[in-house]
């Protein structure tokens, strides 16, 4: 498929307003596309490899908006397109009105001598660009987007400026590509969200849908080394669980970063929230899997940063450790970690994803449980879990679930998990059945959208931070932080937002919604002044949140049934 088809088709995408006519849209592409169907359904989400493969095109907007001042000439500058996007507000409009192509004389880099763009080739060109590392690769990696945007017209320029930043902005996301993917291959929604489920690969299951139909699609299972999104609770109260199941399963609320496990028995693999591999930043806990498991099996649960007397340290110990790419051992030293784990998804070569928690949480056991040390607890009548997992009450009285609230909380953790004893395991569904009890501080995970550089001694680096939450797939602004914020934090945020600068004015900074800082607040307040019409009241900084993307950011409608709560 020729890169002009699918550019085209996008086109008519984002025209479309009704929800149906996108999804028959979408499902149009879909049959219309041959061997790059996997590659079509990336693209139309924004992403070059699939969700789990956590392989980043590393591509800041600085970069993008260089490749595309050299495509549109000599009298295209940088600057020339950050002020263009402050007008419009989109890099896609910019990309169609630069008249991109009239550097035709010269040899577009890795073009091949091709004078086109076709869906695979612009996948094989991004995909080298995100392996492309080392001294020189950012001028390399310009380049290489050059030779794309060089051959691009201008309704392509609009959709391959977007992919490149992962913004489509066309109005189609996963469920969009889910109905799609049913309708386009007459295959049951309900399998297609099985298949999706389990496997995170959106392409993967199009393709199955296509060739094998129902069949294929229900054979998609988990399988080791391909990590699913985790599942989520929503904040409740005990009253809310005791009123919604005969009995509840009690958790203590780690205070720590989410990780799941994957082992085939021999080699481990560790997944952040995000899906990122994080193995090689915790070697502890791979040792302790190594050493406790040796049977295929994925499990879920937290890295809790610990003390020297394995007493709980706070959030950001742990989120230290995930950052840190070098010199791991000196982390270690300085920052030890411990696996609590609470959910087993698989193992033993059986998916365990529609079992209940009770059985989920007994095979879980079993997974991680030393035959000695098994041994010896029963001896000494001590009823305990293994090492490394977290103990499950199993309690249908408030005043119990209480003081197991109490005891949490002086042990240093959070709080309390409640979770329905019968739930199933729904990857990525944030439903009722798993509740968080609500804290008596509140926070919110909010994307950073802008900021400002400081003032005197703070002049070089960025001092306020505009805060947004998720409306639909835009972010709407609810405030700015800059308390809380010592000048070491200052400079390291500086460095991590430096990347995704789109443009500044002044002081003012425009920022490509990429980081997540946790906030806490007084209060939320209605108010005209911010896009969202909330405003919080005293937000103070807590941290950046490395283990969520935007797309796990908090949203609108989060905080309006906060606002109506309150």
């Amino acid at each position: 498929m020729e890169f002009a088809a699918f550019a085209a088709r996008c086109e008519e995408i984002e025209a479309a307003s009704a929800d149906t006519e996108i999804t028959s849209l979408v499902a149009e592409l879909l049959t219309a596309a041959e061997a790059e169907l996997e590659t079509v359904v990336r693209f139309l989400l924004g992403r070059v490899y699939p969700a789990h493969d956590s392989t980043k095109l590393d591509i800041g907007p600085k970069l993008c908006y260089e490749a595309l001042a050299r495509a549109a000439g000599q009298n295209v500058s940088v600057e020339d397109i950050e002020a263009h996007l402050a007008e419009e507000g989109d890099i896609g409009t910019v990309a169609e009105q630069l008249d991109l192509g009239g550097q035709q004389g010269l040899a577009a880099f890795g073009s091949g001598g091709e004078t086109t763009l076709a869906v695979t080739s612009v996948e094989t060109t991004l995909r080298e660009l995100a392996e492309t590392t080392g001294d020189g690769s950012q001028d390399t990696k310009v380049d290489m987007l050059f030779g794309l945007f060089n051959r691009a017209g201008d309704i392509e320029a609009r959709y391959l400026s977007r992919l490149v930043l992962s913004e489509m902005r066309i109005g189609v996301g996963e469920g969009t590509i889910r109905d799609g993917t049913a309708m386009a291959f007459d295959v049951p929604v309900d399998a297609v969200e099985r298949a999706l489920q389990v496997s995170n690969d959106y392409g993967l299951v199009a393709e199955s849908a296509r060739t094998e139909g129902t069949a294929g699609v229900e054979e998609i299972q988990l399988e080791v080394g391909r990590p699913v999104q985790a599942m989520l609770a929503q904040t409740g109260t005990v009253a809310d669980a005791l009123d919604s199941w005969d009995e509840v399963a009690v958790e203590w609320k780690y205070d720590g970063a989410r990780i799941q496990v994957h082992t085939d028995g021999t080699d481990v693999a560790l997944y952040s929230r995000n899906m990122e591999d994080v193995t090689d930043a915790l070697p502890e806990v791979v040792e302790f899997v190594t050493d406790t498991v040796d049977e295929p099996a994925i499990l879920d649960g937290e890295v809790v940063a610990v003390d020297a007397d394995g007493a709980p340290r706070p959030f950001q110990a742990v989120l230290r450790r995930f950052r840190r790419k070098h010199d791991i051992e000196m982390a270690r030293e300085d920052v030890q970690v411990k696996l609590h784990a609470f959910d087993c998804l698989y193992a033993g070569g059986e998916t365990l994803l529609d079992s209940s928690l009770r059985d989920r949480h007994a095979r879980l056991v079993a997974v991680l449980a030393d035959e000695e040390e098994s041994k010896a607890k029963a001896e000494t009548g001590q009823r305990t879990p293994p090492d490394g997992v977290s103990r499950l009450w199993l309690s249908a009285d408030a005043k119990e679930i209480e003081q197991l609230e109490q005891e949490a909380l002086a042990a240093g953790h959070e709080g309390l998990m409640l979770k329905d004893p019968n739930s199933t395991y729904t990857p990525g569904n944030r439903g009722q059945r798993w509740l968080k009890r609500k804290p008596d501080v509140e926070t919110l995970d909010c994307v950073v959208t802008g900021a400002e550089w400081g003032e005197g001694r703070r002049a070089n680096v960025l001092g306020t931070f505009e805060l947004s939450v998720r409306d639909g797939e835009a972010y709407r602004s609810i405030g700015k932080v800059a308390t809380g914020i010592t000048d070491e934090e200052l400079a390291e945020l500086s460095d991590l937002l430096e990347s995704h600068i789109k443009g500044e004015s002044g002081t003012v900074v425009d920022i490509a919604p990429a980081i997540v800082f946790e906030v806490g607040y007084e209060e939320i307040q209605q108010s005209p002044t911010y896009e969202s019409g909330y405003a919080l009241r005293f937000p103070r900084f807590l941290g950046v949140r490395d283990d969520k993307s935007p797309a796990d950011a908090d949203t609108r409608t989060r905080v309006e049934t906060l606002v109506s709560e309150d």
